[in-house]
């Protein structure tokens, strides 16, 4: 399935802000879990028992979202499994961002689910806590799925109520990209890692009065979740305490009001503009756009940025503290409980995270390699820009603090609610205070459904 429109490359949430798309989503999954066992009866009965023989024809079902790059990529290292495996063919299905959880549901509840499908943590406790995924842990602990050198932290990502519900194909980062080329024609410094958010913000007052206005010094990542659960673990709290939000009203009226000082200053922009960036897409992000000098995104992002803009961009970590960031499960493939082909299915999992071969097709687009030894190969393959992020991610590792547990059932949901809150406190709507209070309930009341 061809994209209708191309894909930020590392955006890790398809999921739409929208409630709707949250519907379709748990209908989706709770279909699917009513259907489950009558599917599990109807497939070992009769002709649709599995072949013992290792060498029989199958074919697996595939699903995945990116742009043309990670297609082909993806194309390519499937096509290598089955030189080496001539009996295991792919029936491949891929699409952009918009709309793939909602067809992920949608094959999931008519009993049509693919064998294989790219899951990101806004939606992984979705379907692992609802019985859609694989449990992974049998063949984990036999060696048939090889985490050995699959760094503990990305593996622990996947698990889910003590099952292995995915395999994490790579690791990110926050990065705030900003714009190199600007900064050099107005003379301007560049950002740092460890500079605190204030500086970040006076730095970027500079920006927009020495451009004249033309251009904001940055972009403002109230909505982002990203950049408030940095900002709160570098106040020692979270984004999650088990399965309620870990901030107070305080903690988050504080975080709205240190970007509303940042519009009053005109250090960021006006809501108008920064709305157009809230969604994630690669295009709209103001570095690219020419409307801001920086942008919070995921490192790994920073070539599919530079493929958007003529200026040089450059990448460093979020403001404060930087052990406030972590190393982040940046995508996993999941295996549908219900797949008939549960070997044949680990194994190809096994080649995608293991072979170096694969490993060096696949290259950064999913983040860094969660296994070291590919990582290792495939960072002597990189150029340009995805050099740049994957030696920034390397040289941040060491100051990374502890990563946190998956995010709980509900987080989709409390994504979308940020941005509602953020925005209306930008569009002045609300005050920061009230729009943290009735974030907060309605998180809280998201995460407890």
């Amino acid at each position: 399935m061809k994209p209708t429109a191309p894909l930020a490359v590392g955006a890790h949430s398809p999921l739409h802000h929208g409630s709707a798309s949250r519907r379709t989503l748990l209908r989706g999954i709770a279909a699917a879990a009513l259907a489950a066992p009558a599917a599990a009866v109807l497939a070992a009965c009769g002709d649709d028992k599995p072949s013992t023989d290792p060498n029989a024809p199958v074919e697996l079902s595939i699903f995945w979202w990116g742009g043309d790059a990670r297609a082909k990529m993806t194309e390519q290292a499937l096509a290598l499994y089955t030189a080496k495996h001539p009996n295991v063919t792919f029936k491949k299905t891929w699409q952009a961002n918009a709309g793939y959880y909602d067809k992920l549901a949608t094959l999931t509840a008519g009993g049509n689910a693919p064998d294989i499908f790219q899951i990101d943590d806004g939606a992984l406790s979705e379907y692992a806590e609802r019985n859609q995924t694989l449990d992974l842990t049998k063949y984990a602990d036999s060696a048939k799925l090889d985490k050995s050198k699959i760094l503990p932290g990305l593996w622990q990502a996947g698990v889910v109520e003590g099952k292995a519900a995915g395999v994490p194909m790579g690791e990110n980062t926050p990065g705030m990209i900003y714009d190199k080329g600007l900064l050099k024609t107005l003379g301007l410094p560049e950002p740092t890692t460890g500079m605190t958010w204030d500086a970040l913000i006076a730095w970027a007052a500079q920006v927009t009065t020495k451009s004249g206005g033309k251009v904001f010094g940055t972009m403002d990542p109230s909505a982002d979740y990203k950049a408030l659960w940095v900002w709160l673990r570098q106040q020692g709290k979270q984004l999650y305490d088990g399965k309620k939000v870990g901030a107070s009203v305080e903690d988050l009226t504080k975080w709205f009001d240190l970007w509303k000082g940042a519009r009053d200053m005109k250090a960021a922009p006006p809501a108008d503009v920064i709305h157009g960036a809230n969604a994630g897409a690669v295009a709209n992000q103001l570095v690219v756009t020419g409307k801001a000098a920086t942008s919070f995104m995921w490192a790994n992002q920073l070539p599919e940025l530079q493929k958007a803009t003529k200026s040089e961009l450059g990448v460093v970590a979020y403001p404060g503290d930087p052990s406030g960031q972590w190393a982040r499960a940046a995508l996993y493939f999941s295996i549908y409980k219900g797949t008939k082909h549960a070997d044949v299915a680990v194994d190809v999992l096994n080649f995608l995270v293991n072979d170096v071969e694969a490993g060096k097709i696949l290259g950064t687009d999913r983040g860094l390699n969660a296994n070291t030894d590919v990582r290792t190969a495939v960072a002597s393959t990189l150029k340009d820009s995805a050099a740049t992020a994957a030696q920034f991610e390397t040289e941040l590792a060491g100051k990374f603090g502890q990563p946190p547990a998956v995010p709980p059932k509900g987080h989709v949901k409390v994504r979308s609610l940020l941005i509602t809150y953020a925005e209306n406190v930008q569009y002045g709507k609300a005050t920061s205070a009230a729009a943290a209070d009735s974030f907060l309930k309605e998180a809280n009341a998201a995460l407890a459904g």
